[in-house]
């Protein structure tokens, strides 16, 4: 397996704007999966309830997505129910029920120890030490949330000593070092251990920041936002399949691989759930790349 990613998997009920819907497929490792899945053969680490309908995962199935990682446990899947006002950059949570994600403990499979690429999304940094050190990969990437950043601060600072690189949001970023500047939040980072960061702001693209080399990327530019859940999964998806998919971890390699993941994350958006990227083709994603690209464009000379 190439690829494998540890996360959640989740049925949601989200309102917005422009309409509600209850429990639907969502969760962190299914946003990641499905747009690392344009790239990549990707193998999935989470656990459902006896409620998860199968009907999912042969959404997942049909794109290539390993399952075998997915454990199925007594009691209901893991639920998170929220909203978004007109500031789509902003969810307000109204529940969260961990379910049976309150005692998961991953097992990983055999065939996924061997992976090149692991990415370690939004859980419990405990867990995520934990797969850490059992696949051993080649390359390793991390996510966190508020939550754990209050909680376990210092072990999360360890699995960020261990992972090649944090994609984490602005919020998060701000929080954990203490700075309201995005610039300083990305210098202190690397200052602490790690090795290659990257900060999502939403509409607003993303930052990158090694040893060597600051990038900043924007967002696709989307008129029609219609729920905004699971972007930033599916930016890290796109982001980390496609490095996955060339076998390395350059900065100009990160710089692409970057606008490819805003590609993806610019389609989730346009549709609740995974309704909106579930039947893209790779040519629309080439396709989208291409207007991207004439978008950011501009002369290299001033005069």
């Amino acid at each position: 397996m190439n690829l494998v990613a540890l996360g959640t998997i989740a049925l949601d009920t989200v309102e917005t704007p422009f309409g509600r819907r209850e429990n639907i497929l969502g969760g962190s490792v299914t946003y990641f999966s499905l747009a690392a899945s344009f790239f990549t053969k990707c193998g999935v680490v989470g656990v459902v309830g006896r409620d998860f309908p199968s009907e999912h995962f042969n959404v997942l199935r049909r794109r290539g997505i390993d399952t075998a990682g997915v454990e199925y446990a007594d009691g209901d899947t893991f639920r998170w129910e929220g909203f978004y006002e007109y500031d789509m950059n902003q969810a307000h949570t109204k529940r969260t029920d961990l379910n049976v994600l309150a005692s998961f403990d991953p097992k990983i499979p055999k065939e996924y120890k061997n992976c090149k690429y692991l990415f370690l999304a939004n859980t419990d940094p405990e867990i995520q030490l934990k797969v850490l050190n059992e696949v051993k990969p080649t390359y390793s990437f991390c996510d966190t949330m508020n939550y754990w950043i209050n909680s376990k601060k210092e072990v999360l600072t360890e699995v960020l000593s261990k992972v090649d690189m944090a994609v984490i949001n602005e919020g998060e970023a701000r929080q954990y070092c203490g700075t309201p500047n995005l610039i300083k939040c990305g210098r202190t980072l690397l200052d602490s251990g790690v090795k290659k960061v990257i900060i999502k702001k939403g509409e607003h693209g993303a930052l990158y920041f090694s040893e060597g080399e600051f990038f900043t990327s924007p967002a696709y530019p989307i008129e029609n936002v219609v729920d905004p859940t699971g972007a930033g999964d599916s930016f890290a998806g796109g982001t980390i399949g496609h490095l996955a998919k060339h076998g390395t971890l350059t900065d100009a390699d990160i710089k692409k691989s970057m606008i490819l993941g805003a590609v993806i994350a610019s389609y989730v958006v346009e549709g609740f759930s995974i309704d909106a990227i579930k039947n893209k083709t790779q040519a629309d994603i080439e396709g989208r790349y291409r207007e991207f690209r004439k978008i950011v464009a501009f002369d290299h000379q001033m005069q």
